[in-house]
């Protein structure tokens, strides 16, 4: 009797930026040419792999939740193995093998080409390792398996690390130094994505703004490659993150409004409003830089939203550098805000050289008066939106009724409407009836 073998099981979770969600599906395609097939059930799977992020503490501590429950399952099942790859793998290394026994390898970001390899160490029975960073890998030959379960979206990374050396931020020392991808693979992967029918891609990398690729007498900056991809499906959506505010040419803004398939939003991380605090962060720019950024944006297009990341009570924070936050979200009218406080990171500048002085109940407060004065300016925004007619991509059922769908629009504000007629997939008219700050609701008027 011939014995069938049967196909290995992966379970992945990922945890942090949309950086991550691209070299998940990366990983997940090496281990598919390793005959592993992915399982959203891990009581099934041969292999787990928790893809981790270190920009906050909080974003660790989940993952060491993670691993309490693997650990568990890895006593029913000892056959199972764990890896704990990405940044918190690079940024602890050994030391994730040695506090947490359930743990068999541990791979950094540059390191994904070794996995296969590494699981014959791991399944020899030994510990395997590699945290080795790049100044050369891209994945730029490898093509991701995508996990957006309706085939609509897809990120594309375009370059991989960072050279900014923010002073409160791990990045470079998890991701390591910057490098552009050869625009060639990038085209094929857009052209590939538009014949297989996805509708939206979305250019990513720390900061896109500071793409560039050189090749010979060749070379490529950010706003030739936005160029390029908007021409190759009028029909294909495609949106950029995260832009670098020190970075953000006019360049950039002039070939977004040149093209209506290159999405009118922006998300541009300020952090601070305090050119003093601005420069204790090592950011590169002014608050009246950044402001003029704004201003660009709004000049070039009108219509655009602006998105953006606001840190509350960094070191050496006064009243006055609040203050200066609050004015200056007020003027950007940002329709969207990631905010956080400060947490300091281990091997960061800041870590090192600085004071974590204003104390958690100030950094508490900051915080809660941010997201006030946010949550007052996003409805703000979406109020103003009601009346207005936005060209919707169909994403799928909204969570709270099977009778209506949800979708964003060229701003990446959410949708909510009556399905009628829609598909996931198409593109409607919807005119906006009602706004929450969060949300817009409206009718299909196509």
């Amino acid at each position: 009797m011939t014995s069938v073998t049967r196909e290995k099981k992966l379970y992945i979770e990922t945890y942090g930026c949309q950086m991550n969600v691209a070299d998940s599906e990366v990983v997940t395609s090496i281990m598919n040419q390793e005959g592993y097939e992915v399982t959203g059930d891990m009581d099934q799977a041969d292999l787990i792999l928790v893809n981790t992020c270190s920009i906050r503490e909080n974003a660790e501590q989940r993952v060491w939740g993670r691993l309490d429950v693997f650990r568990q399952l890895k006593d029913k099942n000892p056959e199972i193995k764990v890896g704990v790859i990405g940044c918190m793998a690079e940024r602890l290394k050994e030391k994730l093998l040695d506090r947490e026994k359930s743990v068999d390898l541990v791979l950094g970001p540059d390191a994904y080409r070794a996995l296969p390899k590494l699981m014959e160490t791991v399944e020899s029975g030994q510990k395997g390792i590699n945290t080795i960073l790049s100044k050369e890998e891209t994945y730029g030959d490898i093509a991701p398996v995508r996990m957006d379960r309706n085939n609509l979206s897809a990120f594309i990374s375009i370059m991989r690390g960072c050279n900014n050396m923010c002073s409160y931020c791990i990045v470079p020392f998890v991701r390591g130094r910057e490098r552009s991808r050869d625009p060639e693979t990038i085209y094929s992967e857009v052209n590939d994505l538009s014949r297989r029918g996805f509708r939206e891609v979305t250019l990513i990398g720390q900061n896109v703004d500071s793409y560039k690729w050189k090749n010979g007498g060749n070379s490529m900056h950010f706003a030739g490659l936005l160029d390029q991809v908007a021409e190759i499906d009028p029909g294909m959506r495609v949106r950029f993150a995260t832009s670098h505010p020190k970075d953000l040419s006019d360049e950039v803004l002039k070939t977004m409004a040149r093209y209506p398939n290159i999405c009118r939003h922006v998300h541009l991380p300020v952090q601070s409003g305090s050119s003093r605090i601005l420069k204790a962060m090592n950011r590169g720019y002014t608050r009246e830089w950044y402001l003029n950024r704004i201003d660009a944006i709004r000049h070039h297009l009108p219509d655009a939203e602006i998105t953006t990341d606001i840190m509350a009570g960094f070191c050496s924070e006064t009243e006055e550098d609040h203050q200066e936050t609050l004015s200056l979200m007020e003027y950007a009218s940002y329709d969207f805000a990631y905010m956080f406080k400060y947490s300091e990171r281990p091997g960061t500048r800041a870590a090192r050289k600085m004071e974590d002085d204003v104390p958690e109940s100030t950094k508490k407060r900051r915080l809660n008066e941010i997201i006030s004065l946010q949550n007052r300016i996003s409805d703000t925004v979406k109020q103003k939106a009601i009346g207005k007619t936005f060209r919707v991509l169909v994403e799928g059922l909204s969570k709270k009724s099977n009778e209506e769908f949800t979708g964003r629009n060229s701003q990446n504000q959410v949708v909510v409407f009556p399905k009628k007629d829609a598909k996931p997939g198409q593109y409607v008219d919807v005119k906006i009836h009602s706004a929450t700050p969060a949300t817009l609701r409206g009718k299909i008027i196509n």
